[in-house]
């Protein structure tokens, strides 16, 4: 049985050219593995903290230079000997040593950057791919291709965050990834042809200027028919307005539109859209704090649309099973840094599983060259991923692991479809939308 030898960590930069770090760990027979952690932008308040060095002098305070220390000095020195394959051992070791709640000590980045690591290193230390090594799953995953952007993510722009879409209706990852492209590239000619800029956001969507949020969505329509596919039944919409970013005091201030509403209106306005546009998908509709909200939410459309906590549920399983109890949504988004070891994100994973909710893994807007997210989405058949549009090799990266992988599953392949969304009572295909 392979032990650890050492994990090594150093500075590198995302995709928006900030500091993060990557970890590599050596094993006692010769096995390495590298991982890199990513970084949000709109992030929720409840995630596990990223250490930052906050050295004014250098990167602007961005700097990870005491995470890279923390890995070197700290992290490597307790673990090793540990054996490689006693990943929970192992994790549970790092968030004894950092002792606090949150991760504050060493930081999110510097215990996810050592637990990815270690998780390749004995993936290949047993000559096997990484999504064999996490569960051995055979699903591709439906893509959600963030294909314009907005509030964080992109400056002068809508208020919602990210419009997405879903090719649900395609037989195969291949060819999901095909239809996802072909309407991306149609959408910039839409745009042009409309007098739009052609700029991209953070992940790679397109962020125009717009008059009104639900305009994002008649373009993306607009887009979709001219690649030749039919919105509602081979391409469905998918939202993520980030609800938190444009909360305070108890209301919603959709900026754009000039509009101040309250949890019912909110919940109004997606009604309104999930009655008269292909939206299957909602992330983070509501606010983080807004609990009362999201049974709103749920309750309004919770049978026909999945419904998605990001910042709600940080990838924690205490705020997990709140939502759970009190019936806040069908889904959770799975984001490795928010909770900060494969341990935990694992576990938040089956909770949901075993509450029949939907797991929708992702990546973040600062991202790197990393593709284990593609391998966790397989190996777990969580049967979505969410990794921007196909755009940025930060981006495409994901999408090449993921081709990579269905070549290699070969027949036993399985792609999700429509399956994906199976907790919906109401089947997306079942309804009459044109």
């Amino acid at each position: 049985m392979a032990t650890i030898s050492s994990i090594t960590a150093r500075e590198i930069l995302d995709s928006r050219g900030k500091p993060t770090l990557a970890a590599q760990a050596l094993l006692s027979d010769g096995a390495t593995g590298i991982a890199a952690v990513p970084s949000g932008a709109s992030t929720g308040s409840y995630e596990a903290v990223e250490l930052r060095d906050e050295d004014k002098k250098r990167h602007s305070g961005q700097g990870v230079l005491k995470a890279v220390a923390n890995v070197n000095q700290i992290i490597s020195p307790a673990l090793k000997g540990m054996e490689s394959a006693q990943q929970q051992e192992i994790d549970n070791k790092m968030i004894e040593l950092d002792g606090t709640d949150n991760k504050a000590r060493l930081g999110a980045n510097s215990i996810l950057a050592a637990s990815l690591a270690i998780a390749r290193a004995q993936a290949a230390s047993l000559n096997v791919s990484l999504f064999h090594y996490l569960g051995n799953g055979h699903t591709l995953p439906v893509p959600m291709f963030n294909i314009l952007n907005g509030g964080k993510h992109a400056s002068d722009s809508v208020d919602l965050q990210e419009f997405m879409v879903m090719p649900v209706g395609a037989d195969s990852f291949s060819q999901a990834l095909q239809m996802g492209a072909e309407v991306y590239h149609r959408l910039k000619i839409v745009l042009k042809k409309r007098g739009f800029n052609t700029n991209v956001g953070d992940e790679g969507g397109f962020a125009p200027s717009l008059s009104a949020n639900k305009e994002a969505i008649e373009l993306i329509l607009e887009a979709i028919g001219q690649a030749g596919y039919a919105a509602g039944k081979d391409i469905f919409i998918a939202l993520d307005p980030a609800a938190s970013e444009f909360y305070k005091d108890g209301k919603y201030f959709l900026a754009t539109e000039r509009k101040t509403l309250s949890s019912q209106q909110m919940v109004d306005y997606y009604v309104k859209w999930s009655e008269d546009y292909p939206v299957l998908s909602i992330e983070d509709g509501m606010a983080e704090d807004d609990w009362d909200g999201w049974q709103l939410l749920q309750q309004a459309i919770g049978n026909r649309v999945q419904l998605v906590g990001d910042d709600l549920y940080v990838t924690n399983i205490k705020r997990l099973s709140r939502g759970i109890e009190l019936n806040a949504s069908n889904s959770i988004l799975i984001k490795l840094n928010q909770i900060g070891t494969l341990t935990e994100t694992l576990a938040a994973m089956q909770m949901a599983r075993e509450n029949g909710w939907t797991s929708v893994v992702s990546h973040r807007s600062g991202e790197t060259e990393d593709t284990t997210i593609a391998d966790l989405a397989v190996g777990l058949n969580t049967g979505q991923i969410k990794t921007g549009a196909p755009c940025r090799s930060e981006r495409t990266a994901k999408y090449n692991r993921l081709l990579a992988i269905e070549e290699e599953l070969g027949t036993n392949a399985r792609y999700s479809g429509f399956n994906a969304f199976s907790n919906l009572k109401e089947r997306p295909n079942e309804r009459n939308i044109s």
